[in-house]
């Protein structure tokens, strides 16, 4: 059965680098995704380079693209080999930047990966004062999840002093990462 789960997970990324359809590559990135979720198949994602692939698709423009791709990194680096990966790989950047979407799904999944990903080496990356005033907003959010979220993040994740600087720093200023839409 394992060689077939290798055989199975290379089809599908082999099925999503031809294809053509933005159908079938959305289809196939929700798959892998959802592959990423069980530890069984972390190893044989770290092979078929699928951590590559999602970290790729963060900056596509295709919002559905996005969210799967945000959705399998934030199952993947509960492992501690995949975590290593994503923080040397920069995928911090292009988390953080999934925080300005539009999808709530999307936002909720970077999010969450950016405190799975939270270690003492990365905390300078993923607590960065944008960050924390993005988590700030959020937690004003109308959305209960989201909202919760946010402030899990800032209690769990976040010094007072950084909470504190966030909130000055966001009370001169009003431009920033605009909440997602429902």
């Amino acid at each position: 059965m394992e060689l077939g789960r290798l055989e199975y997970l290379q089809a599908l990324v082999t099925e999503f680098q031809v294809t053509d359809s933005t159908e079938a590559k959305e289809q196939v990135l929700a798959n892998l995704a959802n592959f990423a979720y069980d530890p069984k198949n972390y190893e044989y994602l770290r092979q078929l380079q699928v951590l590559d692939l999602f970290l790729d698709m963060l900056t596509e423009d295709n919002e559905t693209l996005v969210e799967f791709a945000i959705g399998g990194l934030c199952n993947l680096c509960l492992d501690k080999t995949n975590k290593e990966y994503i923080l040397e790989a920069n995928g911090v950047e292009p988390i953080i930047n999934c925080l300005s979407s539009s999808n709530e799904e999307t936002v909720m999944s970077a999010v969450t990966t950016l405190m799975y990903l939270t270690t003492p080496q990365s905390c300078q990356q993923t607590t960065a004062l944008p960050v924390v005033e993005c988590m700030l907003r959020f937690s004003l959010s109308a959305s209960r999840r989201l909202s919760n979220l946010a402030t899990v993040f800032l209690e769990d994740y976040c010094t007072p002093l950084q909470v504190e600087e966030a909130r000055n720093l966001s009370k001169h200023t009003a431009v920033g990462i605009p909440l997602p839409k429902d």
